[in-house]
This record gives structure tokens, sequence and C-alpha cells, in this order.
């Protein structure tokens, strides 16, 4: 970026500092520098178009307080069409964080060619100390001070980090009872009984591991056999760790935030999942070690999948990774210096803004689904997912060879020009 650029750079405006920020403009910065993408143009790529912080009052079962909640919701780009992105309840989310979200997710959306910009929300408590009723009182009003934002032709929100079908049927419910009438199209990843789609829980994990066949082909790895170890299993990780198994590759660890177990003949992820449904965590699973949850980077493995929070592989532990192939479940999970250190040593990474796109795919089907009131097979459904997935896969692995960059500088290539070209053609109002 020029000095020039530099002082006009409006994403060092304080609203947005967060370590999370700084790493998207980060990666957007480098590449558009990479692109020689027109200043004017990237200095509108690196802010949000909308960004809304709201307070609420919110009351504990016990209603000896009322406690003051923040929420956010961001709309990053609004060239594309509407905005789509997920909705997380985590005690330490933030503007900054929201706002990197939504820019990431307009990547993603552009990536796989589905008609949507980038968005994100968030609310700032911690979904693990709540009751049903809390966590319901808490998405109602949430939904109410936003609900002039959401719509199925402006914004549609999603599941995300602590949050599920049952918290997106509250909301749909909320938006239809204000409007009068349902509004199926309102949100994604609901229950299937409210129009929700088959498929859609699993589409993030399943989508990961569609493209586990042809990145073994580039590293070479023979997907069935290869050993998996997978940071997190929750609905990402568990849906991915199932897919693998299907694949006939081999789980060797899973990992919640009370540990890890680890079993280098493989575990058995049925037996695993039903543990967790019954204890709520996978300590105390009594059919593999346990181990430290951080130690599952270290193990002996060709694929590593971080599947759980950001900024997980980190420069401390990067060195430890012996893994051939990393594939990008959560949101951000190498932070940029990590990143560097893993690419000279020939590891190959499936960015998060590829790898995770199932899920967003999915979305998208179940949008067009209820918008249209015609609903498909789950067949239908992951044959589409499959097909879009490793056509991406395809294209951005084309662009990393034409310019002789990596797989997360070619798919921000690929995003970012789309959407610097859609900017370009409709032009500035007025």
């Amino acid at each position: 970026m020029d000095p020039k650029a530099m002082e006009n750079d409006q994403s060092t405006r304080p609203e947005y500092d967060s370590q999370m920020y700084n790493e998207a403009v980060g990666q957007f910065n480098r590449v558009a520098a990479l692109m020689n993408l027109d200043e004017n143009i990237a200095d509108r790529l690196r802010v949000p178009q909308k960004a809304t912080v709201v307070s609420f009052p919110f009351r504990h079962d016990t209603y000896t307080e009322v406690e003051t909640i923040f929420g956010y919701r961001v709309q990053h780009l609004t060239t594309m069409g509407p905005t789509k992105g997920g909705i997380r309840f985590a005690p330490d989310v933030d503007l900054g964080e929201v706002a990197a979200l939504a820019m990431w997710m307009t990547w993603k959306c552009a990536i796989v060619g589905v008609p949507f910009g980038g968005a994100k929300g968030g609310v700032r408590i911690n979904p693990m100390e709540l009751s049903r009723a809390e966590l319901q009182r808490v998405t109602r009003r949430y939904t109410m001070e936003i609900i002039n934002l959401i719509g199925p032709e402006t914004d549609i929100p999603a599941p995300d980090l602590g949050t599920n079908e049952q918290v997106m049927a509250w909301l749909m419910d909320t938006y239809s009872q204000h409007v009068g009438h349902a509004v199926p199209a309102v949100v994604t990843g609901k229950p299937p009984a409210l129009g929700g789609s088959v498929a859609r829980r699993e589409a993030t994990g399943r989508g990961l591991m569609f493209l586990l066949p042809q990145a073994s082909n580039v590293v070479d790895i023979n997907p069935e056999g290869a050993t998996v170890a997978i940071h997190g299993f929750g609905n990402v990780g568990r849906f991915a760790a199932v897919a693998a198994e299907q694949m006939k590759a081999k789980v060797v660890a899973v990992s919640d935030i009370s540990g890890a177990i680890y079993d280098p003949d493989g575990i058995s992820v049925a037996a695993a999942g039903k543990w967790v449904d019954e204890n709520r965590y996978l300590e105390g699973y009594p059919d593999a070690d346990f181990i430290d949850g951080d130690k599952v980077f270290a193990l002996d493995v060709d694929v590593m999948v971080p599947a759980a929070i950001q900024n997980v592989i980190r420069a401390d532990n990067a060195p430890d990774i012996k893994a051939k192939l990393i594939i990008e479940g959560a949101n951000n999970p190498t932070t940029l210096e990590a990143d560097d250190m893993l690419r000279e040593r020939g590891v190959l990474i499936i960015p998060d803004i590829l790898a995770n796109a199932g899920g967003v795919t999915v979305s998208y089907f179940e949008w067009v689904q209820d918008v249209q009131k015609y609903f498909w097979t789950e067949n239908e459904v992951v044959a589409r997912l499959r097909e879009i997935m490793t056509r991406a896969f395809d294209e951005v692995h084309s662009i990393a060879i034409a310019e002789e960059v990596d797989l997360r500088t070619a798919a921000l290539i690929k995003g970012i020009r789309r959407v610097a070209d859609a900017k370009l053609v409709r032009g500035v109002f007025p």
C-alpha cells in the first residue's frame, strides 16, 4: 500500500480494531498489492458497508438482576445480492471480530459463486451458561434489535459458534411474528420441519472432506487409509470426522474443550459421538487415550483439520505440525506468521474461505428452496455440494499454478477479483 493510501486507510479506524480484523485486512492488503488492485476499489473493500452495534436488557431465570448485553450485525458487501452470514454467541465477541468474519464471508461466497455478500452477527454472551429459556430470550430480543436489517432479500442469518438449529428456529419465529406470516427464507440452518434443507447440518464438515481426494493428489498421499487428526468435535469437526471415516480415512484423534482422545489404530467416530451426546464432553471416553487438546497438532498424521476456533495454529506450535495437508474447517485458524512458516516447509493448506464454504453453499440451497417452495432430496443436495466444492478447488488450484502462489492467495485472488468486477460494473451512486 502506498503512503497516501495508508493515510486514508479506513481499516485503521478504532471501531474495528481487533487481532482478527487486522489479520483479515492484512490478508486482503497482501493479495490486493499482488493483484495491482485499483486503490479506490481496495479502499472500499477494507471496511464494511454497514455495521450495527446494539445493547439490550436480559434477565436471568432467577430474575435477581437485569444484565446489559451487546450484539452486533455487520454487512461487509451489498453489491452481490443479499448479505449472508452466521450469528455467533460467545463471551468475547466484538465488532472487529464480526467485521473480519463478514469480510471472509464475502470472499467465500464469491469463491464458490453464490450470489451473496458477506455478513456476520454476534452476541457477547456465553451460551454454555444459559438455560434453554434464557437462550430463547436472548435470541428473540437480539432478533428484534436487528429486525430492520434482516430479511430474505436483504440479509439472511445462519448458525455459527454457540448457535444451532434451535436458535435459528427462534429467530425465524420472531421475525415471522413481527411481519405477520411465516418467512422461512429469512434464515438458514433451521430444522427441516420449518423449511430447513436436509444435509445442512453436515454440510461444512462434509464439504471439507470432499476436497481430500483432490488435495491428496497434490501432496501425494492416499486418501484411503490416510491418518486424520481433527481439532474440534462440534458441528464442523464431528461431521468432518464422519465423512473422513466414510471415505475410509483413519481418524486417529479428535478434541473438544475438555481435551482430546487419541488412538493410532483409529477411533470409532460413531462411538465417540454417542459418548459426547450422553456426557457432553470427550473427557472420560473409555476406548482411546485422553491427551491434552493442544497435543493434537503435534501428532504424526497425514491430515490436520482445525475445526474449532480461530488462531489455534500459531508461530509457537507450527514447527510441531507433521501433517502434509491442513484443511481449515474453522474460520481463521492459522495466523499469517504460522501460514508462512508452514508453506516454507511444503505443507499444503486448503484455506478456510475455500474449505469450509460447504456451509454457505448449502445455506444458499436452503434459501433457494424456501423462496421457490420446492425442496430437494438429500442426494440432490449432496451431489450439488460436491460439484460446487470440487469445481471451486480446481479453479483455485489452477490460479495457484498460473500465478505461482499458495492456495490461500489463489482463493483470495479469485474472490476479490469477482467482487471487484461487480463493484466496477455497478459503478458509483449518484
